[in-house]
């Protein structure tokens, strides 16, 4: 019985996971190579043109979406990594308190969150209209429908995806580490570099999975914010899904995306080193 206890305990798990992410995948994959329409059903023909047609019409917005993703990440990056350390470091006894205002907004939903930037950022809202009033800002001056907007809406509904990982991270620095580099003259910006920002890396990493994956798939953002000129591949996702049922055209690209975000993924923790990063978290 000892034996498969392990075996049990995974086994709940394991049947969800096999019930609603496995099994979905492969219907999808089936659904990506089959032809033909709603009225008159659609048939496994293994068309796997359906992969290089979508992907050929739809590069520009595949393009865009990850530029937007990567730009999204980066600017994420920036400002998630200060309010960590300062989290981690200065926060004291009122570090709940602070990672309860960082998840706060989760307490509102996506959707609303997003149209209420919306409302911000129009052309007469409560934030242009009156530096537009006083001069300075032009009156053609616009954010919404611009990639601007877009990127903008992602970093704020993202960004505590990636501060959360980050500040767990800088948790688990000893204090004492610092201190060492310091008694050995190192300079603060130098103990930083080589002593908080290494050990600091699986924060990074897992941020950036968890903000870099959802960014580029995402079309909430894209359809509030965005305009003509700002579709990502989500919308055409959904589009081609909810609008024109052209389910094998959207299944296979959703599954051209995934495929796009592995290979991205895996270049990048090449190009970090997981060895390196595993060895920091555990320290």
């Amino acid at each position: 019985m000892k034996r498969l206890t392990p075996y049990l305990l995974i086994l709940p798990g394991g049947l969800w996971l096999a019930i609603f992410l496995v099994v979905p995948m492969v219907f999808m994959a089936s659904v990506s190579t089959q032809e033909g329409n709603v009225v008159d059903g659609f048939t496994q023909t293994f068309n796997f043109a359906n992969y290089a047609d979508t992907l050929v019409l739809f590069q520009t917005q595949f393009l865009r979406s990850v530029g937007y993703g990567l730009a999204g990440t980066i600017i994420a990056i920036a400002l998630a990594y200060p309010i960590a350390y300062w989290i981690a470091f200065k926060g004291g006894s009122r570090k709940s308190t602070y990672l309860l205002l960082v998840l706060l907004p989760f307490f509102v939903s996506f959707v609303l969150r997003t149209v209420s930037w919306k409302f911000l950022l129009a052309d007469e809202g409560i934030v242009l209209a009156p530096l537009k009033a006083s001069g300075l800002l032009p009156e053609d001056f616009h954010v919404l429908q611009t990639s601007v907007a877009v990127v903008g809406g992602l970093v704020y509904n993202y960004l505590p995806f990636m501060i959360l990982p980050i500040y767990v991270a800088l948790e688990r620095v000893d204090p004492r580490s610092v201190e060492a580099a310091q008694d050995l003259y190192a300079t603060r910006s130098a103990a930083f570099r080589k002593v908080v920002l290494p050990l600091s890396l699986p924060g990074v990493f897992a941020g950036v999975l968890m903000t870099f994956v959802p960014m580029t798939a995402d079309y909430v953002n894209a359809g509030i914010l965005g305009g003509p000129q700002n579709t990502m591949i989500g919308n055409i996702i959904q589009t081609k899904y909810l609008v024109n049922n052209d389910y094998p055209s959207a299944a296979a690209l959703s599954f051209t995306l995934m495929a796009a975000m592995l290979v991205g993924i895996f270049a990048y923790a090449k190009a970090l080193g997981t060895e390196n990063v595993l060895e920091a978290a555990a320290r």
